[in-house]
């Protein structure tokens, strides 16, 4: 197994309740410096912000808690284990190494998946009373076929502003989403697909894609930061990964396995081969810097409840636009939702532009175009209504955004179902 592609994930337990819903999960190595620390098994809480470790949840040195079955709620069959502690290789929780991992801060559950046993494994914070609870349940989408070929490995996962989780294997051929509440269903989506400006970067490239993590914003948008730099941003409903570039100001040697976002809503990440601590970067120009003063763990997954440009959506819900959120991308000054359309209609939100004369065209991926709408902008906040006939095929629509002077100043893709 290649342990600098394939990433860990944070199964971070806490002896502390509510404590976990603004906790940074990592899952970390032994911090045995000078030794192959490839034990990423530990689950501990983080400060996000100064990189510093706060308390040991779980220690695979000394382990403690109990492991149950998510259906029937009833203690894992122990095999000459010791009363109220995980030694058997099979009943510890992060037995196999853990390769990703999500917090879901709705229901304040830390999710995550070991390699190679086909089974999603999650932690109820509120649960705890002592040594934490640790639910399994094992499914045949988990599994994939061949659980020792490293492509088959499940290495991200986050949770979703539609409050699902979302898990992806190294080569990104099954994309699969979970439901996070009382009862846990899992539902493979198919394949990652690769967008037609992507350059010849595929998101299942094992060069330039495997490993690492994957974050989420508050537009309902997924973000993949691979092992190597290269960051992908992920159409939940088309699986669309449009390639987004590589992050710049890692030492070479860094290895990109975990990712969460910070406070100010920038990506923070961890190296699971380096002591290097963290670094972290602008989600608009990839530039990384260090996190100066971190702790020197090798992390190989990061996990918490934060999502990029969430303090924008508030922002946006504070001036009445509240109902559906916008889809596209948010680095665009128009954004188009709902996204799929179900209905006759979706909108163009204009967030900024300036007030003048614009033209929205709908065109097929052949080009064709089949609908065109002017608009006339006056406020800094307006959405436009495109209605669409219901004859229209169902299918993906290219919408783009064009100026007075016929110049574009927005391009996004549709679903129409």
């Amino acid at each position: 197994m290649n342990y600098k592609i394939l990433l860990t994930s944070s199964l971070i337990a806490l002896g502390l309740n509510a404590s976990a819903q603004n906790a940074t999960f990592a899952i970390t190595g032994d911090n045995i410096q000078g030794n192959t620390d490839f034990n990423w098994m530990n689950i501990r809480t983080l400060d996000v912000g100064s990189g510093k470790m706060l308390n040991t949840v779980y220690d695979r040195l000394n382990p403690n808690g109990q492991l149950l079955d998510a259906a029937t709620k009833q203690p894992i069959a122990a095999k000459g284990v010791n009363s109220g502690r995980l030694q058997s290789h099979t009943q510890m929780p992060t037995a196999t190494l853990v390769a990703a991992a999500a917090f879901d801060k709705r229901h304040n559950k830390l999710f995550f998946t070991p390699m190679r046993i086909g089974e999603l494994r999650w932690i109820d914070f509120d649960e705890n009373n002592g040594a934490p609870k640790f639910y399994t349940l094992t499914n045949n989408l988990l599994t994939n076929g061949d659980l020792n070929n490293e492509a088959n490995h499940i290495t991200r996962m986050d949770v979703a502003a539609d409050g699902n989780g979302y898990a992806v294997t190294n080569d990104a051929n099954h994309f699969i989403r979970f439901t996070t509440g009382k009862k846990t269903e899992i539902t493979d989506l198919g394949a990652l697909i690769d967008a037609e400006a992507n350059s010849g970067v595929s998101i299942h490239n094992r060069c330039t894609s495997w490993g690492g993590d994957m974050i989420a914003d508050a537009y309902g948008k997924l973000y993949i930061v691979s092992a190597n730099h290269t960051v992908f941003k992920i159409d939940i409903d088309s699986r669309v990964a449009t390639y987004m570039g590589v992050i710049s100001g890692l030492p070479a040697s860094y290895t990109t396995n975990g990712a969460a976002v910070d406070a100010d809503g920038k990506v923070v990440v961890s190296s699971a081969n380096s002591y290097e601590g963290l670094f972290k970067f602008d989600i608009k120009d990839l530039a990384a810097s260090k996190v100066e003063g971190s702790d020197k763990y090798t992390a190989s997954d990061l996990a918490n409840g934060n999502m990029l440009y969430q303090k924008e959506v508030d922002a946006k819900r504070n001036y009445g636009i509240t109902a559906e959120l916008p889809l596209a991308p948010v680095n665009t000054d128009a954004r188009v939702f709902p996204n799929p359309v179900t209905g006759n209609e979706f909108k163009v939100l204009f967030d900024n532009q300036a007030a003048g004369q614009y033209m929205i065209l709908v065109n097929d991926l052949s080009g064709r175009n089949v609908l065109t709408q002017n608009a006339a902008i006056a406020s800094k906040m307006q959405a436009i209504t495109i209605r669409i006939s219901s004859a229209l095929a169902k299918g993906v629509y290219i919408v783009k955004v064009l100026d007075a002077a016929k110049q574009t100043v927005f391009t996004d893709r549709v679903v129409v179902q």
